[in-house]
């Protein structure tokens, strides 16, 4: 497996997130409202990992996800887990493109900190057992910088965005730990926050610092998680724009961030969106260290069913290869295909064929 992994990101990787089939929602729901208990909605889980770590090896992926079939959505369940940090429903949810998601968020309760019994732990340690060294099993996270969007940090807990900082720094190298020692290899930490810097609006972020001074945070927050990860952990950063039941919250290139971020990031790849034109063109990918982080490419879209065109998608990895040498670029879908438990506007059925569909791509131009 060690010899497998120094890879990662794959040429044919996925964002994580799968469509939960209709008996985990119903359970879900039973389990909601009493109707069976946690343990047997866990054996449910359960038996839809198996099924869908078959089938993405059955597809041709040398990486698995769990499909994150145990969280309702992409971040809040781990976050909530943190110790200082409480999950709660706000008046109003976010504004997406024509709907509003439903409204849950996290707020900043104490001091935070990783619990050592995170439950995110054991449902690795189960998740890896199922795969059993037939693929590399992938965790994915919330990035620490989705914790400085606006109106999280209680000021009379941290008075200023530096101690606030240095505890999230502090709670996630612990996390790296905790996972490393779990078995995990290939950590993918998702970040709306990042790409949301480049948005024309910055009403949702610390007030009193710039863009940069943001960028330049985000940066640092990252790398200082990253400063004492063992070598053999593998790790990379998504950016995504939003993903909500086949809808996006902004738009915007990566050329704001891409100086700063691109260049600097220690990280092992960035997983960018590239489905449509809301993401702009692949020219901020110049500042991609050459030898340096890898590129997977989000070309393949998750949030419709149709699937593309092998020609143009192969001219666009062409495109990208203007910018960044072909040896350093991967491909992917843009996002997951359910980023929570409402799931993108497409079959299960769309969403293997998409998954199948990079992997014959990958296989036509890297052999």
């Amino acid at each position: 497996m060690s010899q497998t992994i120094i890879t990662a990101p794959f040429r044919a990787d996925h964002v994580g997130s799968l469509l939960r089939p209709e008996n985990l929602l119903k359970a879900r729901e039973d389990f909601k409202i009493g109707n069976i208990s946690k343990s047997e909605l866990r054996d449910v889980e359960t038996e839809e990992l198996k099924r869908i770590v078959d089938k993405q090896i059955e597809v041709g992926l040398e990486l698995v996800t769990d499909g994150e079939f145990r969280r309702s959505w992409w971040h809040i369940d781990f976050l909530e887990n943190l110790n200082g940090l409480e999950g709660y429903v706000p008046e109003r949810g976010i504004p997406f493109q024509g709907i509003e998601t439903e409204p849950y968020d996290v707020r900043n309760i104490g001091k935070i900190s990783f619990k050592s019994n995170h439950p995110f732990l054991e449902d690795f340690k189960i998740f890896n057992d199922i795969v059993a060294n037939r693929a590399v099993a992938k965790q994915t996270i919330p990035s620490p910088n989705q914790l400085f969007h606006r109106w999280i940090r209680n000021t009379d807990v941290y008075p200023t965005v530096e101690e606030y900082a240095n505890d999230i720094i502090q709670a996630y190298r612990d996390a790296f730990k905790a996972f490393y020692n779990a078995g995990v290899r290939y950590l993918q930490l998702d970040d709306v926050y990042i790409a949301g810097l480049n948005a024309d609006s910055l009403i949702a972020y610390e007030p009193g610092l710039s863009r940069q001074e943001l960028i330049d945070l985000a940066l640092n927050v990252i790398n200082g998680v990253l400063e004492d990860k063992p070598d053999d952990l593998f790790v990379t950063t998504h950016l995504c724009r939003g993903n909500y039941e086949s809808r996006w919250a902004f738009e915007g290139s990566y050329a704001q961030i891409a100086p700063t971020l691109f260049a600097k990031e220690k990280v092992n790849g960035f997983f960018l969106e590239y489905d449509d034109d809301r993401s702009g063109d692949f020219k901020p990918l110049e500042y991609i260290p050459n030898g340096g982080a890898k590129v997977v490419l989000g070309l393949v879209t998750s949030k419709f069913g149709k699937l593309e065109d092998k020609a143009v998608i192969i001219n666009r990895i062409k495109e990208a290869a203007q910018y960044v040498p072909l040896d350093q670029l991967a491909l992917s879908p843009q996002c997951g295909f359910s980023s929570t438990h409402h799931g993108n506007k497409l079959t299960e059925e769309q969403q293997w064929e998409k998954l199948k569909f990079i992997v014959d791509i990958t296989k036509e131009i890297w052999g």
